[in-house]
C-alpha cells in the first residue's frame, strides 16, 4: 500500500519504522515522508486488509499459554496494553485463542493523547489496573514499546524472538533482553511452587 503512494519500502524497512506504533503515529510518519496528506480511504483500505488478514488465524507465540498459565496459577495480574485499536486486540486476541485470558484488561493507545514512544498508554494500564509504574513489568518486543515502558518509569523485559526484534536496539532502548517465553516466568519470580513476585505484567 505504501508503494502505491510513492513510498516503496523493503519488509525490513516497514518493521523497523512501524512496528509498535499507533495507526495515527503510523499516517504521521507516511504523510511527513510523502509531503502530502493521504488519500482519504488510505487507513480505511488499510484496516479493511490487515483485519481480513487478521482473521485468517493468529497464532499465539510458543509457549505463551503456558506462560499464562504460571502466571493465573500464582494470581500475577495481566493486562494488554497496545499500540492497536480495542477492534484489532479483540480480533488478533481472539483468534489466537488469548482473548477470555485477557478480557475486561485491555487498553489502547486509541484511549490516551499519545501512542508509543510516549508513555501514556503503559502508565493509564497501570492507573486502570490499581498499580504504581514502579511495580509493574512490560513485556515488549519493539522499540518503540521498550521506549514508552521506560518513560513510564516500569521495568522493561524485550523479547527478542520476533522478526523485527533487533536485540541490540532493544537493549539501548532500556529492556532486559529474553528469547523464550519460557525465560519470562523466572524473570517475574514465579517459582514451580506456583509463588511468584506481585509484579503485574503489562
Amino acid at each position: 500500500m505504501l508503494a502505491t503512494v510513492g513510498i516503496p519500502m523493503t519488509d525490513a524497512e516497514v518493521l523497523r519504522t512501524f512496528v509498535g506504533r499507533s495507526a495515527a503515529a503510523a499516517l504521521t510518519i507516511i504523510e511527513e515522508r510523502l509531503g502530502t496528506p493521504l488519500p482519504a480511504r488510505f487507513l480505511e483500505d488499510w484496516h479493511v486488509q490487515l483485519f481480513a488478514e487478521f482473521r485468517r488465524g493468529v497464532a499465539p507465540m510458543p509457549d505463551v499459554v503456558a506462560v499464562l498459565d504460571a502466571l493465573a496459577a500464582c494470581e500475577l495480574p495481566t493486562c494488554v496494553a497496545s499500540s492497536g485499536g480495542h477492534d484489532r486486540m479483540r480480533l488478533t486476541l481472539g483468534t489466537s485463542g488469548l482473548l477470555p485470558r485477557f478480557d475486561g484488561r485491555l487498553f489502547s493507545a486509541t484511549e490516551v493523547p499519545r501512542g508509543k514512544p510516549f508513555p501514556d498508554v503503559f502508565q493509564h494500564a497501570a492507573r486502570r489496573m490499581g498499580v504504581a509504574p514502579a511495580r509493574a513489568v512490560v513485556i515488549e518486543d519493539s522499540v518503540a514499546g521498550v521506549t514508552a515502558g521506560v518513560a513510564a518509569g516500569m521495568t522493561v523485559f524485550g523479547y527478542t524472538a520476533g522478526a523485527h526484534s533487533d536485540p541490540g536496539e532493544l537493549t539501548a532502548a532500556g529492556a532486559r533482553l529474553f528469547a523464550a517465553m519460557t525465560e519470562l516466568p523466572a524473570l517475574l519470580g514465579v517459582t514451580n511452587s506456583g509463588r511468584g513476585s506481585p509484579l503485574p505484567a503489562l
